[in-house]
């Protein structure tokens, strides 16, 4: 790949996008280059969540016109798995429960569809425990089914745990901090500190309050 240290790490031109029976975005333009944090703040309804989603490639929404470029390559027309590979992270409102998928299983399944995070199973167990322990999450949580019973707090840990287990190039945080706690903000918050840290990560945070802002 070309040397890219000069140009936007996401490049979006011209974007519009929606449902096949709404259109919600309108000629977007964003440049985030690597390292930076760019914050999207407006009302419910906005578009900041489609936004998100369709970086991501959520096939529920469809581009219209305009293209997304991800690291010097045009990722417009690639399906999400391609551009989650490619090192771009979506945390989701509501994160889905998928019953009879222990959550350990998952995390290992996903780290290790990746050349670059291919590890031993011990060294791979050794870095979860050490995540867990920055997040204080109970690693008896390892053994249960995928977000099945947890609550809020616990499925925002939970994709705190893969972000720092994936090490994405590109976070996007869809509402991370909606319906949070004071405790559990503050573990998420933690969990982002050490992207930014130990990744050096880009971040783009999608909200409608300050609450997470006070705390990046």
């Amino acid at each position: 790949m070309s040397d890219n240290t000069n140009k936007p790490l996401l490049s979006i031109r011209k974007l519009s996008a929606g449902t096949e029976s709404k259109p919600i975005l309108h000629d977007i333009d964003l440049d985030v280059f690597s390292g930076e944090t760019h914050v999207l703040m407006g009302p419910n309804g906005a578009g900041k969540s489609t936004l998100g989603h369709v970086i991501m490639g959520d096939p529920v929404y469809k581009i219209s016109r305009g293209s997304i470029c991800f690291d010097g390559t045009d990722i417009t027309a690639e399906a999400a798995d391609k551009r989650s590979l490619a090192g771009i992270f979506l945390s989701y409102q509501a994160p889905v429960e998928v019953p009879g998928v222990p959550l350990y299983s998952f995390l290992r399944t996903i780290t290790q569809m990746r050349p670059e995070l291919k590890t031993t199973a011990r060294k791979f167990r050794a870095r979860v425990g050490e995540i867990c322990e920055q997040l204080d999450m109970d690693q008896g949580f390892l053994t249960r089914e995928l977000n099945v019973g947890f609550s809020g707090g616990e499925k925002k840990k939970v994709e705190m745990l893969q972000l720092l287990l994936l090490r994405p190039k590109l976070a996007i945080l869809d509402e991370t901090d909606s319906g949070l706690d004071v405790d559990a903000l503050a573990v998420v918050s933690r969990g982002i500190e050490a992207y930014r840290d130990e990744v050096g990560g880009t971040l783009l945070v999608i909200t409608h309050n300050t609450r997470i802002l006070e705390r990046l």
